[in-house]
């Protein structure tokens, strides 16, 4: 089998690109060469209970489910565990009642040890939370609601 030769300048492209945007890995290929570049995707490992929720915190209350997806849940494209913040000790990326905007990040689904952040699918305020940080959620599970 040919060695592969490595493109520092390629590689180091990436990590500046993952910088950039965010992202926690970016991998590409080549026919049978490809190249993975991640950074620090060690959450799994993240273990942090949230704090109680005062009285005030609107919870939803148990009625019929809706025959669809109710107009401004956001729900889990994947099967993974959802953590509220982006490392063990950092504020939520959301609380309820904060104003969102299309694009923003509102949590991390990690599957697989990729970390997928979760984006607001539209301008809003977070109504509800419906998740706790650290749990296993199923796809199409309610992850927040906008109003």
């Amino acid at each position: 089998m040919p060695r592969m030769t490595i493109d520092e300048a390629a590689i180091r492209q990436l990590a500046a690109l993952l910088q950039e945007t965010g992202l926690d890995e970016i991998e590409i290929g080549d026919g049978e060469r490809h190249v993975r570049v991640a950074r620090n995707v060690t959450a799994a490992t993240i273990a942090v209970s949230p704090p109680a929720a005062p009285a005030s915190s609107p919870v939803a209350a148990p009625s019929a489910a809706p025959a669809g997806p109710v107009d401004g849940t956001v729900t889990s494209p994947m099967v993974g565990t959802v953590y509220l913040a982006g490392e063990p000790g950092a504020p939520p990326f959301i609380k309820v009642g904060d104003l969102v905007t299309e694009g923003q990040t509102l949590v991390i689904v990690e599957a697989m040890k990729v970390m997928n952040p979760i984006k607001a699918p539209r301008a809003g305020r977070v109504v509800e939370i419906r998740v706790a940080n650290g749990v296993p959620v199923e796809y199409g599970e309610i992850l927040v609601v906008l109003g």
